[in-house]
């Protein structure tokens, strides 16, 4: 086991205990990746893209926290923060100028879920993937097929 010399002392009074995954909780509004539910970036939020999957998302997952970017206009978080409301999920803003993230708001659980497609535009990706995976899919198998496509 590791003993702790005088630096880490020092480090741990001046700038508190260290977090595992620092860098990680810093991007993403204080909370870990795998909590997140769904993640809009400033640009988004300050676009006001992404309302009606914010609301899809506020609906599937009740049981969430919203997490603001403080560093951005109470202007531009009105409407978040109104379907917040309306869904009865808790909202809080996390300022830290110290903190430079392309987050802007995020929808967590206090506790690991693992969902894969968090950001808007993977969300919005996935509906054309499986399309194009379903068209794929009805493609005449065998080999007369195969000679008929060769031939064309």
């Amino acid at each position: 086991m590791d003993q702790k010399n005088v630096d880490d002392y020092l480090q741990e009074g001046m700038y508190g205990t260290r977090l595992p995954k620092d860098s990680e909780r810093k991007k993403y509004l204080g909370t870990l990746r795998e909590r997140i539910a769904f993640v809009l970036t400033v640009g988004e939020v300050m676009a006001n893209r992404g309302l009606d999957e914010l609301e899809r998302q506020l609906q599937q997952h009740p049981k969430t926290k919203l997490l603001l970017n403080g560093n951005i206009s109470y202007r531009f978080l009105k409407e978040e923060k109104e379907l917040a409301d309306r869904f009865s999920i808790p909202h809080t803003t996390v300022s830290n100028p110290e903190n430079d993230t392309e987050i802007g708001l995020v929808l967590t659980y206090s506790h690991a879920v693992e969902i894969e497609h968090i950001y808007l535009r993977d969300i919005e990706d996935v509906p054309v993937q499986k399309k194009k995976a379903a068209k794929t899919d009805d493609t005449p198998k065998g080999l007369v097929a195969k000679l008929k496509k060769l031939f064309q």
